[in-house]
């Protein structure tokens, strides 16, 4: 099966509701890709950095459209996009869109912004505690995320992975333990990835994925952070649908298989 994104229709408009869906990946994909291959590993990897792209029409002249391009980047990497990245990033995607008829008019570039919660005073006292972390980044700037051992969750399910895993470390012999990294920043080609969870056991490390509702249509996005992640070292990649899990010893048998493919010799 191919893990080919989907490309914008080119004959209309980028913004039209048949492409706004899929124009920012694929505009960050390929201008990311064509630094890449033009040795601009810097240019590349920035693109890649960033969250989401909204583009809208600005202007038409002489039959070409031009856009106004704004990315939009976590908190902590928003001082790396300075003028002189944006330039870059903008010359890319020029070259991209050129052939179509199509320019960069303006790029810009904001923050994310987190959404506000009545604890949200609470919330910035936790994350500016004595012991800052990596663990977590997103989740940390949504209010009323999971906490547990002072480790953070996108949702539920994350969490209820976690204990199962944490009950299975607690049967364990300290000589041969698992250890369980959830929303762990890695690094791996051109991209920061944060799997849901991250486990090591007999010398070898494996990922969970916990994949909702949210995760349709995105088989191909899940693929390739599959293989990266086979890439860079990571012996067993496993995905827990929650659509297809109705019990509690559903997971432990899943929790179970991973830690059997993940410590077999």
């Amino acid at each position: 099966m191919s893990d080919e994104l989907p490309s914008p229709d080119m004959s209309i408009v980028l913004d039209a509701p048949q492409n706004s869906a899929i124009v920012g990946e694929w505009l960050l994909g390929t201008s990311a890709l064509l630094m890449q291959h033009q040795g601009d590993v810097r240019a590349a990897e920035l693109i890649a950095d960033v969250t989401s792209l909204e583009v809208r029409l600005w202007n038409t002249q002489f039959d070409e459209e031009g856009y106004r391009v704004i990315l939009v980047v976590e908190p902590s990497l928003y001082p790396r996009y300075d003028e002189a990245a944006l330039k870059n990033i903008g010359s890319a995607m020029r070259l991209v869109l050129g052939p179509a008829g199509k320019d960069v008019d303006e790029i810009h570039v904001r923050p994310e912004i987190p959404r506000l919660a009545a604890g949200w005073r609470e919330q910035v006292k936790t994350a500016n505690g004595p012991k800052p972390s990596n663990q977590g980044r997103k989740p940390r700037l949504e209010p009323r995320h999971p906490v547990e051992d002072q480790l953070h969750f996108t949702n539920q399910w994350e969490r209820d992975v976690y204990r199962v895993l944490k009950k299975r470390q607690a049967t364990l012999p300290d000589s041969e333990t698992i250890g369980i990294m959830p929303l762990g920043g890695i690094r791996v080609r051109l991209r920061t990835l944060e799997p849901d969870l991250l486990i090591t056991y007999c010398g070898y490390v494996g990922v969970i994925e916990i994949d909702g509702p949210q995760h349709r249509g995105h088989a191909g996005v899940d693929h390739s952070r599959t293989r990266q992640l086979l890439h860079a070292g990571v012996k067993v990649v496993d995905r827990l649908n929650v659509e297809e899990v109705s019990s509690l010893a559903e997971v432990e048998k899943f929790v179970d298989d991973f830690l059997t493919q993940l410590g077999r010799r």
